[in-house]
C-alpha cells in the first residue's frame, strides 16, 4: 500500500462548457486546486481529448501529458466507459444507449457496435501511447439490463 497515490478524479462527472470544465489544461487546474493528484481522462469528450489522434501520436500524448504536468496532476487512466457499454447492447435498450455513440451511427446497432469496438482499439493505442498500465471501462453485455437496470428507468415521482 506505500505505491499508492492520490486521490484522483474522475473528469467526465465535471466535463461541460462552461469555464474551467471546457479544456484539459483549466479542468486539470481546477482538480489540482481542489488537492487531486491524479485525473482519469475521458476519451469521448473532445473538449478534453482526441481520442483518435492519440493513438496515432505520442507528440501529442506527450502534449496531454505536459498539460496535466503542468496544472500538477498525472495521468491516472483513459476511459471508454460510454464506448465500452455499446459492445455489446440488449436490443430493448437499443433507443435509450444511441445516446451514448456518435450521431453518424445512432439508429443503427450494427455500426454503433463497430464503432464501439474501434473506439476502445483506439484507447489500448492511446493508453499504450501515453504509458499508461491502466485502462477503465464498462463492458457491454446483453444479459446486463436484467441484473441491473442500467441505464436506470425513469421513477414516476
Amino acid at each position: 500500500m506505500k505505491t499508492i497515490k492520490g486521490p484522483a478524479i474522475f473528469l467526465a462527472q465535471f466535463a461541460g462548457d462552461a469555464v474551467p470544465f471546457n479544456n484539459l489544461a483549466a479542468i486539470a487546474g481546477w482538480a489540482a486546486g481542489h488537492g487531486y493528484k491524479g485525473v482519469q481522462l475521458p476519451s469521448w469528450d473532445a473538449r478534453l481529448f482526441d481520442l483518435a489522434r492519440a493513438a496515432e501520436s505520442t507528440g501529442y500524448c506527450d502534449e496531454v501529458k505536459g498539460t496535466l504536468k503542468n496544472a500538477g496532476v498525472e495521468l491516472t487512466e483513459l476511459s471508454t466507459h460510454l464506448q465500452g457499454q455499446l459492445v455489446a447492447v440488449h436490443p430493448a435498450y437499443d433507443t435509450a444507449f444511441d445516446g451514448f455513440a456518435v450521431p453518424e451511427v445512432r439508429g443503427r446497432p450494427a455500426a454503433r457496435q463497430a464503432w464501439a469496438v474501434n473506439q476502445l482499439l483506439l484507447a489500448a493505442k492511446a493508453s499504450r501511447n501515453l504509458g499508461l498500465k491502466a485502462h477503465v471501462t464498462f463492458s457491454g453485455g446483453l444479459a446486463w439490463p436484467f441484473v441491473y437496470p442500467w441505464p436506470q428507468p425513469r421513477l414516476a415521482w
